[in-house]
C-alpha cells in the first residue's frame, strides 16, 4: 500500500508485533496521545489526560493475549501506526491505535483501520469490529463515524483513580462502544 505523494514513495508495510517492538511502540502511543509532542497531530488527549497512555508492561501484556496481536505499520522499517486486535467471539475489538503525530491527517490512519478491519474479517471471520473512545472526543468519534462506525451508546465509567489510564483533567470522561458491521 502506497500513500506517500509521488515524489516520496516508499511503501507501507503491515506486521504483527514481537516483543522486540515495546519500546518502538510506547514511544509512538505516547507520541500521538500525550505531552506536547501531541499536539503536533489531532488526535492529541494531552487537554484531557496526563501521565501515561501505556507503557512497557501495558504493551507486553496486549501481546500475551492468545486471541490477539498488535498490528505494525512500517515505512522504511520504522513504525508509523499501530493497533490492537483481539478476538473476542463474533466481533473484533480495535483499540490502541496510534499514527505517529507528523503523519496524521494524510491518509495514514484510514489505511490502517481498513487494513485492520481486512485482517479481523478475514482471520477470524468476525462480522463486527468495537472499540471504545472516550466520550468527549467529538472530533474523533466523527473521524470514526465517517468510517462507518456507528454510536452504540453503551458507556463505560473511567477508571478515575487508576493512573495506568492517565491522569484525568476533567471529572465528566467515560468510555463509549462504537461498532462497526464488517
Amino acid at each position: 500500500m502506497d500513500i506517500a505523494p509521488a515524489t516520496a514513495r516508499t511503501e507501507l508495510t503491515f506486521r504483527d508485533a514481537t516483543g522486540d517492538d515495546v519500546p518502538a511502540l510506547v514511544r509512538l502511543v505516547e507520541s500521538a496521545y500525550r505531552g506536547d509532542a501531541s499536539r503536533a497531530g489531532w488526535t492529541t488527549e494531552a487537554d484531557i489526560l496526563h501521565g501515561r497512555r501505556t507503557d512497557a508492561d501495558g504493551v507486553r501484556e496486549v501481546l500475551a493475549v492468545p486471541s490477539g496481536r498488535i498490528l505494525v505499520a512500517e515505512r522504511d522499517g520504522d513504525p508509523v501506526a499501530c493497533c490492537q486486535l483481539e478476538h473476542r467471539g463474533k466481533a473484533a475489538y480495535f483499540g490502541m491505535f496510534a499514527v505517529r503525530p507528523d503523519l496524521q491527517g494524510a491518509g495514514l490512519g484510514k489505511v490502517v483501520i481498513a487494513e485492520a478491519e481486512r485482517a479481523a474479517r478475514e482471520g477470524w471471520g468476525v462480522r463486527e469490529m468495537h472499540m471504545t473512545v472516550i466520550s468527549v472526543r467529538a472530533e474523533l468519534i466523527a473521524w470514526y463515524e465517517r468510517r462507518g462506525y456507528r454510536r452504540t451508546g453503551e458507556l463505560t465509567p473511567f477508571p478515575y483513580g487508576d493512573e495506568r489510564f492517565g491522569v484525568p483533567q476533567r471529572d465528566d470522561l467515560v468510555f463509549e462502544l462504537l461498532a462497526k458491521d464488517l
